[in-house]
């Protein structure tokens, strides 16, 4: 279906080009002269511009695309030089022997100030070559629109591909720290380690079902980090103050890239909690129709190189999958502030309009 509206705006757009040229002759023909010898030779120059152009468009053309340079100009020039001879031999020679030629033509033979013979070679040549230019223009302009669309086309499927593997990958980081938090509560508290096994059940159908989708509910989201909270609040020691602040539209129709927060909620937890310090994890989503704002603060105490796992690759694939997702719609504001021992972690999602309906 779309070759045949290609094909359609093809020919129109040809007949576009050609139609006005073709009248051009009998709207400046004169009265008395008209003969079916007369209407030929007047149509002999816009034949030999569709000629040109023509062959360009189809043979020559791609010729230089190929790289034919040599062959590309040698056989455009013959070209054009034999179809201009053509041109002057019938006009000047058969229309004179049959009293044909048109004012202008009389008026450059009977001038002694011009050689009309030079004249209309010259002019004969140059409006053969812009046609030779024009359509050579035309078919690398359809080929470059091609090759760019091609390429876009490339690097869509290709974000994409890398997207699903990005998923892929957080998934078993994922997988690797809560099961190490579920198997160190086993040790000292089997109730809490059922409750454990209970929030993960919940986490793992958002990961098998809802992590598949491009794009997941906010609601949905939501209820996943509460989740990872909730497991991790079973095991950490009093000493550490968490406090949950969520803001979305009620009947929110809000949708997000999935598990995209939940590596900062983990860094948060890995450097945030020292036994010996009051320690504090403060998060805030807030959201509506323009923007969607996820901020972390949390008291920093940053793991030694022996206790470190992941070698930070949860905010690595953060960072990356914001690119994919979010292509210049997003800002990641981090930074830590010395004074305070304080870790900050924002990103500013300006997407709604896009994705979110």
């Amino acid at each position: 279906m779309r070759k045949q509206i290609y094909t359609s705006k093809t020919i129109w757009s040809q007949i576009i080009i050609w139609f006005p040229l073709l009248l051009i002759p009998i709207m400046y023909v004169f009265h008395g002269t008209m003969s079916w010898q007369n209407n030929l030779s007047q149509y002999i120059v816009p034949l030999s511009m569709m000629i040109v152009a023509y062959i360009n468009y189809f043979i020559l053309a791609p010729a230089l695309l190929k790289g034919r340079k040599k062959e590309f100009w040698a056989l455009n020039t013959l070209l054009v030089v034999f179809l201009t001879i053509g041109q002057y031999e019938w006009l000047y020679h058969a229309g004179n022997e049959q009293h044909i030629i048109t004012l202008p033509y009389q008026i450059l033979v009977e001038s002694k100030e011009f050689n009309p013979q030079f004249f209309f070679i010259i002019r004969g040549i140059f409006t053969l070559a812009i046609c030779a230019g024009v359509a050579t223009s035309v078919l690398m302009a359809q080929r470059w629109s091609k090759a760019e669309k091609e390429r876009r086309k490339a690097e869509t499927a290709m974000a994409k591909a890398e997207l699903v593997n990005l998923r892929q990958q957080v998934n078993p980081h994922f997988l690797l720290n809560t099961m190490n938090n579920i198997y160190a509560l086993t040790v000292f508290d089997t109730e809490k380690a059922q409750k454990a096994i209970i929030d993960l059940s919940k986490m793992l159908r958002h990961i098998l079902y809802d992590n598949q989708q491009p794009y997941v509910s906010l609601e949905e989201e939501v209820e996943f980090l509460q989740n990872y909270v909730d497991l991790m609040m079973i095991r950490i020691p009093d000493n550490v103050e968490i406090t949950r602040e969520c803001n979305i539209p009620s009947n929110c129709q809000i949708h997000v890239a999935p598990m995209i927060f939940i590596s900062l909620l983990e860094n948060a937890f890995k450097h945030g909690i020292s036994p010996e310090h009051k320690n504090f994890i403060h998060i805030k989503l807030d959201a509506d129709n323009d923007n969607i704002v996820f901020s972390i603060q949390n008291s920093n105490y940053p793991k030694r190189e022996s206790e470190r796992n992941g070698h930070g690759i949860g905010l690595k694939q953060v960072e990356r999958r914001l690119e994919i997702a979010y292509p210049g719609k997003y800002k990641w504001e981090k930074g830590f502030d010395k004074n305070k021992n304080i870790y900050s972690s924002k990103i500013i999602i300006y997407d709604t309009k896009l994705y979110n309906h």
